[in-house]
């Protein structure tokens, strides 16, 4: 026979780590705020998710953890797709001169007034 110590109670519960994606969520957030339009600030929802990843880890809770880091990853994959949308955007009004076109036109509107 073989002596087997028992558990600490102090050990740390063994789970695998769970991803909060909390900085592609916040990353993703303001590019595609910036880039896009306003509409990129669904990316909250991702930072809201990510967020309670750690908290819901604390508590024991993995697979409440797990569904909010699944949350976060969609919804930073909105987010990081609303940026490349308003990327390209702006790569193309630039290229195509749809800024100058865009000044003209603001410029005739405070002319008319």
């Amino acid at each position: 026979m073989s002596y087997v110590p028992p558990p600490t109670p102090n050990a740390a519960p063994a789970y695998q780590p769970v991803p909060n994606y909390l900085a592609w969520a916040i990353v993703s957030t303001v590019l595609a705020t910036c880039l896009c339009c306003p509409l990129g600030l669904v990316g909250i929802v991702a930072i809201v998710f990510s967020s309670k990843v750690n908290s819901l880890l604390r508590q024991g809770d993995i697979a409440g953890a797990q569904r909010a880091s699944a949350n976060a990853k969609t919804w930073c994959w909105v987010a990081t797709a609303l940026a490349i949308i308003g990327l390209l955007l702006n790569i193309y009004m630039f290229s195509t001169g749809g800024m100058a076109e865009y000044q003209q036109m603001i410029e005739q509107i405070q002319q008319a007034q």
